[in-house]
């Protein structure tokens, strides 16, 4: 039975929440992994085919540039998302792991700010981009002349994605420092150390 005195209770009923949602995200990493790496595949099955055919009966699909270019760039903006949820940005821990334990919180709680803010900055910066595409019916200059506002637009939507899930982390990150759950705050943002990558490999080779 869940006590209520001083709020006790609060805490456990927000577990399943927090869990359900960091499920949610790590599933959806999960699922722009994929993606991405079957977008990669298929590129470079089209490349291999694309030179094949130029080799044995002199014929291109004279687009293999501009196809890849779209999908490094959707790709790029999906994997903004995986880096983020596994926290696998490049931070130099080199003094955070050396700070007293409030001023590591602090700096954790700052990074997930601070890459709200660039989320919000990208997708502030590429509405313009879309703007003109759209105002000038814009098309690329290549032999196939794709509507750029296509591309564009998956791209576009990728950004607002990695946005979006800076901000629900930066928000859960703000609510851990300001609520004095702070050990939360840590767990959850520190930078990953060499011993964690480390364990979590083991880890996932013993599952295989």
């Amino acid at each position: 039975m869940a006590q209520v005195e001083g709020g006790a209770a609060r805490p456990a009923s927000r577990a399943p929440a927090r869990a359900a949602t960091n499920r949610l995200l790590e599933a959806f990493a999960a699922n722009a992994s994929r993606l991405f790496g079957v977008a990669l595949v298929a590129l470079s099955l089209f490349i291999a085919l694309e030179t094949v055919l130029r080799k044995v009966a002199s014929f291109s699909f004279e687009g293999a540039d501009e196809l890849g270019g779209y999908v490094l760039a959707v790709g790029s903006c999906l994997a903004f998302v995986v880096a983020l949820v596994d926290r696998a940005h490049i931070r130099i821990d080199v003094l955070h792991a050396r700070l007293p334990a409030r001023f590591q919180e602090l700096a954790d709680w700052l990074a997930m700010l601070s890459m709200s803010a660039l989320g919000a900055f990208l997708v502030w910066v590429s509405r313009d981009t879309i703007a003109d595409t759209l105002a000038y019916g814009s098309t690329a200059p290549t032999p196939w002349a794709t509507p750029l506002i296509w591309p564009q637009a998956l791209w576009f939507g990728a950004l607002c994605l990695f946005a979006l899930t800076a901000v629900l982390l930066g928000v859960r990150a703000t609510w851990l420092y300001w609520s004095g759950r702070r050990a939360g705050l840590t767990s959850e943002f520190h930078p990953r150390g060499a011993m964690e990558e480390l364990a979590e490999e083991l880890q996932s080779g013993a599952s295989r």
